[in-house]
């Protein structure tokens, strides 16, 4: 059965013992092989957009619930993650910098479908854009190895031209409110 604060007492053990986002892995891919349990102790992925579960200046726990077809834009952390699903599907576009562009624009690199009990790590330089293509809610457990709410210096790039910007949490939370209207 999950108990959200063992879950939270593991993450944060975990941590203290090794700063990258390996044990963390271990960790999501245990709380996301019981989906029903997990979503007893956050909720049914019902009401869209980023709930903080715990944050600390090492470790930021976030359940993360996206609403039908929604996409956010290439964005960066500049801290790890690690994502686990618990319901639905997150499909995730990596991209990485085109050298020598003054702009700053990027190009796709690669992509993971993340479906029930996938989980995959992000490291620091990770950009990327993800998308719900299902329709219906989907619901993710995202831990970030900082104070996910105070990072400095992240980027988000324009969907359309792809050049980069200074990140703004008010156009995240703009697009997810669009979808959850």
């Amino acid at each position: 059965m999950f108990n959200l604060e063992n879950f939270i007492e593991s993450c944060e053990s975990a941590v203290t013992n090794n700063e990258t986002h390996l044990e963390i892995k271990e960790i999501v891919e245990k709380a996301v092989s019981d989906p029903e349990s997990l979503m007893k102790a956050v909720g049914e992925p019902s009401k869209t957009g980023a709930s903080p579960i715990f944050s600390s200046s090492k470790l930021t726990i976030v359940n993360v619930v996206w609403a039908p077809w929604v996409t956010i834009y290439p964005h960066n952390h500049n801290i790890w993650a690690v994502i686990g699903i618990y319901s639905g599907r997150e499909d995730n576009i990596f991209w990485r910098r085109i050298s020598e562009d003054k702009q700053g624009r990027i190009e796709a690199a690669g992509a993971r479908s993340l479906g029930l009990g996938d989980v995959t790590p992000l490291g620091p330089d990770i950009i990327h854009s993800v998308n719900n293509p299902i329709p219906r809610n989907s619901g993710a457990i995202h831990i970030y190895g900082g104070d996910f709410f105070h990072v400095e210096n992240r980027s988000e790039w324009d969907p359309e031209d792809l050049t980069e910007h200074e990140y703004n949490a008010e156009n995240v939370k703009n697009v997810l409110e669009s979808f959850s209207a």
